[in-house]
């Protein structure tokens, strides 16, 4: 479990959502990534008479001593045995809570839909819209991977923003926003440069107009003028050239792209001037090639 999940689980419980059982074990459960918890505690057994807040405290204190799963078990026959208990709502979403600390998203996500389906007006909704949002966020794959799994992550944080944006989940939501926009235009730059490499120019351009276009504020525009620059120059587009290198060297003027930028437009006799010539530090190479910037791009 991230630090993030843990103090947003505890705020939630700490917001009355839950009952006082599951607020004392939940300060417990914060520290299930120290030593506290480093050794499995013999399970439970549960009585076959078991009543409603008996299976719901044995659920509480698998989840204590790392039985996920048969905290999930328990939550489950509760819901199953007592649908109108006092503890069956909160089963519910600690189903779902105990369905994310096993991995197994999918289950989670189904167990939280149900849950916001039941309880829309819940005060724990918040809470349970942001762990969705996490199930989504903690299967986000490699940039060289199909990317779906961001843009989902991505619509079920802005979702968490749009139902509760005084919260402390939607601010947490905003930073992993952010990440996602970067892994995504991370994807768009990574084909553009496979693009480029094969001589496929006017794809490559697309993709990595897209950067400049729809993630500006991600780490990958510098980099993506920059490859502009060079594929206008492999175009013959001249002042598209000088063009896209002043907008580089306006706003990004000391980064190592600028310098590439105008070392590309010096050796193509394209230098004019409205572009200021970049300050090379000490350490600093000048000017490299394209492959050699690739890999240092990736690497």
């Amino acid at each position: 479990m991230t630090s993030s999940t843990q103090r947003h689980f505890e705020a939630s419980v700490t917001n009355g959502g839950f009952i006082l059982r599951a607020a004392a074990v939940s300060g417990l459960l914060l520290l299930s990534g120290c030593s506290l918890f480093s050794h499995q505690h013999e399970k439970p057994a549960i009585p076959k008479t078991a009543d409603a807040e008996t299976l719901y405290n044995y659920g509480i204190d698998a989840l204590h001593t790392g039985h996920y799963e048969l905290a999930g078990g328990e939550f489950e026959l509760l819901q199953q045995n007592y649908p109108y208990s006092g503890f069956t709502g909160n089963a519910e979403l600690m189903e779902g809570y105990a369905y994310y600390l096993q991995g197994e998203y999918a289950l989670s996500v189904q167990q939280l839909e149900r849950y916001l389906q039941l309880h829309p007006t819940s005060p724990d909704a918040a809470y349970a819209f942001y762990l969705r949002a996490l199930c989504y966020y903690e299967q986000i794959a490699n940039v060289e991977r199909d990317q779906q799994g961001t843009v989902e992550a991505l619509d079920a944080l802005e979702e968490v923003i749009t139902r509760f944006p005084q919260t402390s989940y939607a601010r947490d939501s905003q930073l992993k926003i952010d990440l996602c926009r970067d892994h995504l235009a991370g994807k768009e730059m990574l084909v553009g440069r496979w693009y480029q490499q094969q001589r496929n120019y006017e794809a490559a351009m697309t993709r990595y107009q897209r950067v400049v276009q729809d993630y500006q504020t991600t780490n990958h525009v510098a980099e993506a003028l920059e490859r502009l620059v060079e594929v206008y120059l492999s175009l013959g587009l001249k002042d598209q050239a000088r063009q896209t290198a002043s907008v580089l060297g306006y706003n990004y003027p000391d980064s190592q792209w600028y310098r590439y930028a105008y070392n590309d437009l010096r050796e193509n006799k394209l230098l004019n001037g409205d572009l200021k010539k970049p300050v090379v530090r000490p350490g600093q190479q000048d000017h490299r090639g394209f492959f050699s910037r690739m890999w240092h791009s990736v690497f």
